[in-house]
């Protein structure tokens, strides 16, 4: 049997979906990325926000037309969105054969043996059912980095925000797993773990009582092999003097911290649920600066919150010019049911919202460009990505870059270099966001 699996949505949704190919591995399945060649198709859905929610239904729909002429023997919906609309997933594309919710994923085996016997079953846990967590994992990512989701699910209830009513309260995974599962990537040949969840600063507040982030990143770098550690989704609010001295002190950290933070202007961070004000924002960004002079700030906004004036967005505008974010995306209020701003008053249109952000975008864009320039005659470490066809230029990524989000350095030499290795490189030169370089031997480092 040939399984087509098609991940949709976040980085924690990839890793979720690694678990079930793992799942479905060890019993015997194979994969291919044709849908003509599978008898079985998977999709791990997303709802977070509008778009993702339409793709994700675009996919049932296209999939669910091969399902109907018998090219597929059995159609598969998982994840966000068959957590959140089971019923409307039945009625409207009935081509689907099984759900299987964000905390079923261990039972995507017999999910796949129940369609394919002809059953319509669905598997749909408590929300706050234990995080499913496995060792053995089938890596996309090409096997040099990997993602650790180090928790599930979310307490902080913005009012935008669905993801508590499809992934539950916040669940850590205890650190002795994690451990174990970072290993094995290890031993597997990954170099580079990336820490996810929905907020990775609250990590083991629930199983230990306190934030052990700082804990859990100082164990994983005594992991012999592992060269780069890099956090994501770290709440602003949240961030320790002990995680800022552990990023400082640990060599296997990235000076890297992507830092969502959705608006400036008090008001709209009171309306949107945040825990912070600009004021400390500021500070926080202030401390982080000096404590690490290098390192990378990644953020993201939310342009046309119900509410927001013109007055609203200028602070922010203002607020971005005057931090000069390394890296930052902007993305247009989405109005998503059973949520409390979706029923907020003065809902913006649609056409400001997306004018916002292309204005916040633009600024972005300038800040963006001069940083790029600023970093020509840096030496930098990169890992290796892959290699242009015909060309003597390697694709690589900096401490500043996390995958599929950030920019790259194209490395241009005539060594024999591999996906994954390491090298340290001199930056010559600057395209928009990317870097260019080229290769700078230890015996050319200044003394």
């Amino acid at each position: 049997m040939k399984i087509l699996f098609v991940s949709l949505g976040c980085d924690k949704n990839l890793a979720d979906t690694e678990l079930m190919l793992g799942i479905l591995q060890e019993k015997g399945y194979s994969f291919t990325d044709d849908a003509y060649e599978a008898d079985v198709a998977v999709v791990n859905t997303c709802c977070f926000i509008g778009d993702a929610k339409e793709e994700s239904i675009d996919t049932l729909l296209e999939l669910g037309r091969l399902r109907r002429e018998g090219r597929l023997k059995a159609l598969i919906a998982a994840g966000c969105l068959a957590q959140r609309y089971p019923r409307e997933i039945r009625e409207e594309i009935p081509e689907v054969d099984t759900l299987v919710g964000t905390t079923a994923l261990e039972d995507v085996l017999t999910a796949a043996e129940t369609a394919l016997q002809g059953r319509r079953e669905d598997f749909l846990r408590d929300l706050n059912a234990p995080v499913a967590v496995r060792r053995n994992r089938v890596l996309t990512t090409g096997g040099h980095y990997a993602y650790l989701k180090i928790a599930e699910g979310c307490n902080k209830r913005c009012t935008y925000c669905i993801i508590p009513k499809v992934r539950g309260d916040y669940r850590s995974i205890p650190m002795e797993a994690l451990e174990a599962q970072a290993e094995q990537l290890v031993s597997e040949g990954v170099k580079e773990l990336i820490l996810v969840a929905q907020e990775t600063t609250l990590y083991g507040v629930d199983l230990y009582g306190r934030k052990s982030l700082p804990e859990l990143l100082r164990r994983l770098a005594r992991i012999d092999g592992l060269v780069w550690i890099r956090v994501l989704y770290c709440y602003p609010e949240e961030i320790t003097e002990e995680l800022v001295e552990t990023m400082a002190q640990e060599p296997k950290l990235c000076h890297y911290l992507d830092i969502p933070i959705q608006h400036a202007s008090d008001r709209i961070l009171r309306r949107m649920g945040r825990r912070t004000t600009q004021e400390e924002l500021r500070r926080r960004i202030e401390e982080l600066r000096s404590r690490i002079p290098d390192i990378c700030l990644r953020t993201t906004l939310i342009s046309g919150f119900p509410g927001e004036t013109q007055e609203d967005f200028e602070e922010l505008y203002r607020f971005v010019n005057e931090m000069e974010f390394d890296r930052l995306g902007v993305f247009p209020y989405s109005q998503e049911e059973d949520t409390a701003a979706a029923d907020m008053p003065d809902q913006i249109d649609q056409r400001v919202k997306e004018a916002r952000r292309d204005e916040l975008m633009e600024l972005q864009q300038a800040v963006a460009f001069e940083k790029a320039e600023d970093m020509v005659g840096q030496v930098l470490t990169v890992m290796i990505e892959g290699k242009a066809a015909d060309e003597d230029v390697y694709v690589g990524r900096t401490y500043r870059d996390a995958p599929g989000v950030d920019g790259y350095l194209f490395l241009r030499t005539a060594a024999e270099l591999m996906t994954g290795d390491f090298v340290r490189a001199i930056v010559t030169d600057s395209n928009e966001y990317d870097l260019i370089g080229e290769i700078y031997y230890e015996e050319d480092e200044p003394t």
